[in-house]
């Protein structure tokens, strides 16, 4: 499947997507430690990217050639931890991506970004997005505020008018990448598109792993505890919601699962340094509000902060109550990137791009889904 990848990152939805089945024939993105990333582990995968600003790409070359478009337009504009200027904001690029759908005509796309675009303050812009995405050439005119815009489309959609580039957008939902096999409690927004002459009859991938599950296999019973050889003066076992049932479910993933033979970067790192980017950083210190995450427990959602790794979070913490900080390599772990993969730049750069990145196995599952429900191009 021909595809295109805008706001690329350090790979995580481009890696996923590439893992499903889509093959890139551009690859769009602005930072130079992203393209550093992508560049280093390109191996035949995909194209050297763009490292450019996609306001002064032309998208029409590839039109009726593309079958999926996929990208994270810059989401700090609705994340939790941001401003929250959404569409006041100069980064929210999700008009390019309008853009590019309507120049490209993909038959899919999947666009994703974080959980606070859902925000009840944010109602609005959220349905804006969602119809844009569904009527593409029914543009912005120059000086026109957003919310005319908003007005004209709603009036359009509610015509009953059927002429033009259209899409059928699912209604958007948020997945945790917990529920779908990812050592991460990491919620995204999903906006996937079908053109208007594809009968996809698609609906979004079911969870395959649960929490229930998880204090199932973690209680006095179950098999976690034993899996991991672990005494009993070291396990904490869980009480299951409902022991008498049995989760159909796979238990979630926890940060203990991820790092399984990874040696300890702080206790053995000699060991640690044949693995890449697994190296000790020191520092890490729990308080309010940033206490890290428990071993025992897919992690908290990684995060890449405003001005660089916040001090308190994106670590983990053993059993006896200590922490530390995640290395690279144990954070690529918790986004489902391979041990060959590397990311480019200082600890708090490359986790700065891991903090924005979608987990790799999410993206793997939500466009193989898509794939499937899309005949080849030229069959």
């Amino acid at each position: 499947m021909q595809s295109i990848e805008l706001f690329a990152g350090a790979g995580g939805l481009g890696l996923g997507s590439n893992l499903a089945g889509a093959a890139p024939q551009l690859i769009v993105e602005r930072d130079r430690w992203c393209c550093a990333t992508l560049r280093r582990n390109a191996d035949n995968l995909w194209p050297d990217p763009v490292e450019g600003d996609i306001r002064t790409i032309d998208f029409h070359c590839y039109e009726n050639k593309i079958d999926l478009i996929t990208g994270g337009p810059p989401c700090q504009p609705f994340s939790l931890g941001g401003k929250h200027k959404a569409h006041d904001d100069h980064r929210d690029m999700w008009s390019e991506a309008v853009r590019a759908v309507r120049e490209a005509k993909p038959r899919a796309f999947i666009f994703e970004n974080v959980k606070g675009l859902t925000r009840t303050s944010f109602s609005a812009y959220f349905n804006y997005i969602t119809l844009q995405l569904t009527y593409p050439e029914i543009i912005l005119f120059e000086a026109e505020e957003w919310q005319d815009h908003l007005y004209r489309l709603e009036q359009h959609h509610s015509s009953g008018k059927r002429s033009g580039l259209q899409y059928q957008v699912i209604p958007p939902r948020v997945l945790n990448a917990a529920d779908y096999g990812v050592p991460q409690k990491r919620e995204r927004v999903f906006f996937i598109g079908f053109r208007d002459d594809i009968c996809a009859n698609w609906s979004f991938p079911k969870a395959t792993h649960s929490h229930e599950a998880l204090q199932q296999d973690q209680s006095e019973r179950g098999a976690y505890w034993d899996l991991h050889r672990l005494p009993r003066r070291h396990r904490t076992p869980t009480r299951p919601v409902r022991d008498e049932v049995k989760s159909v479910l796979a238990p979630w993933k926890t940060v203990r699962d991820a790092f399984t033979q990874l040696p300890d970067p702080e206790n053995d790192p000699k060991a640690a340094a044949q693995f890449l980017n697994h190296r000790f950083q020191p520092g890490a210190r729990s308080y309010p509000g940033h206490t890290g995450s428990p071993i025992d427990m897919p992690a908290k959602a990684l995060k890449a902060g405003v001005h660089g790794v916040p001090g308190g979070e994106n670590m983990m913490v053993r059993g006896d109550g200590s922490v530390r900080y995640f290395t690279v390599r144990e954070s690529a772990r918790l986004q489902t990137f391979p041990d060959g993969f590397a990311i480019e730049g200082s600890w708090s750069e490359a986790m700065r791009q891991l903090g924005n990145a979608v987990p790799v196995d999410l993206a793997r599952i939500v466009t193989a889904s898509v794939i499937s429900h899309l005949s080849p191009l030229n069959g």
